[in-house]
């Protein structure tokens, strides 16, 4: 096996730098005991984390968040898992077309999506519904479990399948206790992935959210344009943290390798 030299593990790493940097100096700003964005030098302090729990604004809109991102993640894999079958098991007219509009949203960029949900809610009388909201961010985080569904459907061995139905089981059964547990580290891996972009939408969610359904990003968002102090940094710092445990959760429960990137 090539192995790489040295001049691209160099490379390698001041790229990794490079894309770590922004988010190690936010950490350290969030535990600054200053009232300005400061790294801290003499002491570190948590006043900025106690302040975050004090701003009802910012508890409320981590809850809309939450459910937000539970609620979509859920309803996307429900919808990728049928899908991925249809795609990757049946050949139909019309199968490319329909494989590219379910991963559309890739491309497309978010701001157009928000411009669109916003007019589309519009005209049903459908602004600030909480429900709509959620199909809004199902369509933007569907794309992210159907590939990994996919992907996890082709490197799958059909023979077990095809010898539990030779058996006399029901395709449903079959799905469920063959096909299902095989192709679950990418149903799972396809689950958070969405959960976590649906957590941090926010250039779609600013088009259609309500004073009542604010999450998160956008509460950020509206916190900065008013004033920056560090509570900001404390408030990202918890979500790299979140992101980082759920990443963990689910590199010890079934290996990112095999998750992202199919090795076995």
């Amino acid at each position: 096996m090539q192995k790489n030299g040295p001049i691209a593990l160099l490379f390698h790493t001041l790229v990794i730098m490079f894309m770590l940097a922004p988010m190690v100096i936010i950490c350290l700003v969030a535990f600054t005991p200053e009232n300005t964005l400061t790294i801290p030098t003499t002491s570190f302090s948590l006043r900025w984390f106690h302040a975050i729990f004090e701003h009802p604004d910012f508890v409320d809109s981590f809850k809309n968040s939450l459910w937000l991102a539970l609620l979509s993640a859920t309803i996307a894999t429900a919808l990728a898992v049928p899908a991925g079958l249809a795609l990757d098991r049946y050949e139909f007219p019309g199968r490319g077309a329909l494989n590219g509009l379910f991963m559309s949203p890739l491309i497309i960029p978010h701001l157009v999506l928000g411009v669109a949900f916003l007019r589309l809610f519009a005209l049903i009388g459908a602004t600030g519904s909480f429900t709509w909201l959620v199909a809004s961010h199902v369509v933007v985080i569907l794309p992210y479990v159907l590939r990994l569904v996919l992907a996890a459907l082709a490197g799958m061995d059909r023979s077990a399948e095809q010898a539990a139905l030779t058996l006399g089981a029901s395709s449903w059964t079959s799905f469920r206790r063959v096909t299902a547990p095989m192709i679950l580290p990418g149903i799972t891996g396809g689950w958070l992935l969405a959960f976590i972009n649906s957590f941090d939408e926010l250039t779609m969610s600013i088009f259609v959210t309500s004073p009542q359904t604010v999450t998160l990003p956008v509460r950020m968002y509206m916190y900065a344009t008013e004033s920056i102090d560090p509570m900001m940094a404390a408030v990202s710092a918890l979500m790299v943290a979140l992101t980082a445990a759920a990443m963990l959760v689910l590199d010890r429960a079934f290996g990112l390798d095999k998750i992202l990137i199919g090795q076995k």
